[in-house]
């Protein structure tokens, strides 16, 4: 049961729901910081983990900042992200991300059920991001990204693209973004045949509010995907907000809409696509938990750490 379990797991990572595709551990989000946001972060300004959703945001980042982020998945599958971010004078800034999944260990079997063996199964991307300022307060950017992914004694590499804008209006302290991740192809593939890359379009927003230490975040995704109704089309949205209570804590929450219909079973969903999240900040570093609700399934658990260097 438990094996079963585990493998019905790694086929919703590693497969696409409403399309044949591969390398979906792209798809996760693994900031702790944006997990509590519900991935809403396409119009980020301040994280160096806005690498992962929209390269333009990495110009509005200050200094040398560096995050490092946990995911645990459920069972044995984890997960791990590494950002960072440098502005070089006179050419712009330049970011670098890494992000890796390992689905752990399984019984090897031959077609008799008589166990031979054990193997494993992980992905890895690494990416190297660029964005400058096209206009005043209005910026571009986009990533190269190397995927590997491995199963067994099968393997596959891929290589894609990032591209983003971001416009901000510091005044009203506005921030609009837009970007299209993962836009690529496979060099190798498991076997004979060729799968899609999870192309994701994103358009999102942030504000924060002129006389309360909030900021609000929302996003609309998957807007390349076929859909039936045009109003379909909308309903890949996620929201959150973040509280700044203090100099040293911030709360965090979030919406994902689509897993809250994914993650239900019969006519209840519990709180399955609702997040939350708490940030500390103690001397130069931020220290950032999330939690992610898959409703009976289970929940996800993120804890990370960022600084400047």
């Amino acid at each position: 049961m438990k094996i079963a379990f585990k493998i019905s797991i790694i086929l919703f990572v590693v497969s696409s729901l409403s399309a044949q595709s591969t390398y979906n551990f792209l798809r996760l989000d693994q900031s702790p910081r944006a997990a509590a946001l519900a991935g809403s972060f396409v119009a980020n300004v301040d994280d160096p983990n806005v690498i992962f959703y929209n390269p333009a945001g990495i110009s509005t980042l200050q200094e040398n900042p560096i995050s490092f982020s946990s995911l645990f998945y459920l069972l044995d599958i984890n997960s791990a992200a590494l950002s960072y971010s440098q502005e070089f004078e006179n050419i712009g800034r330049f970011g670098a991300g890494i992000q890796y999944i390992n689905y752990g260990s399984f019984v090897e079997a031959n077609d008799l059920g008589t166990k031979t063996g054990e193997f494993g199964a992980g992905e890895f991307a690494a990416v190297i991001g660029y964005s400058n300022e096209l206009d005043q307060n209005f910026y571009y950017g986009a990533n190269a990204k190397f995927i590997f992914s491995s199963i067994a004694d099968r393997s596959s590499m891929g290589l894609a693209v990032d591209l983003g804008l971001l416009y901000t209006i510091p005044d009203e302290r506005w921030s609009f973004g837009f970007s299209v991740l993962n836009l690529g192809s496979q060099i190798t593939q498991y076997y004979s045949t060729s799968e899609d890359l999870p192309l994701d379009i994103r358009l999102g927003i942030s504000k924060t509010l002129q006389h309360l230490p909030f900021t609000f975040f929302a996003s609309l995704n998957k807007l390349n995907e076929k859909y039936d109704k045009l109003g379909d089309r909308f309903q890949q949205f996620t929201f959150g907000g973040e509280f700044k209570m203090s100099k040293v804590v911030r709360l965090r929450f979030g919406y994902d809409n689509e897993k809250r219909k994914e993650y239900k079973i019969g006519g209840t969903g519990g709180i399955a696509g609702f997040s939350l999240g708490l940030g500390l900040l103690i001397s130069k570093y931020n220290f950032d938990y999330a939690f992610s609700s898959l409703g009976s399934i289970g929940a996800l658990h993120r804890i990370g750490i960022s600084t400047e260097l």
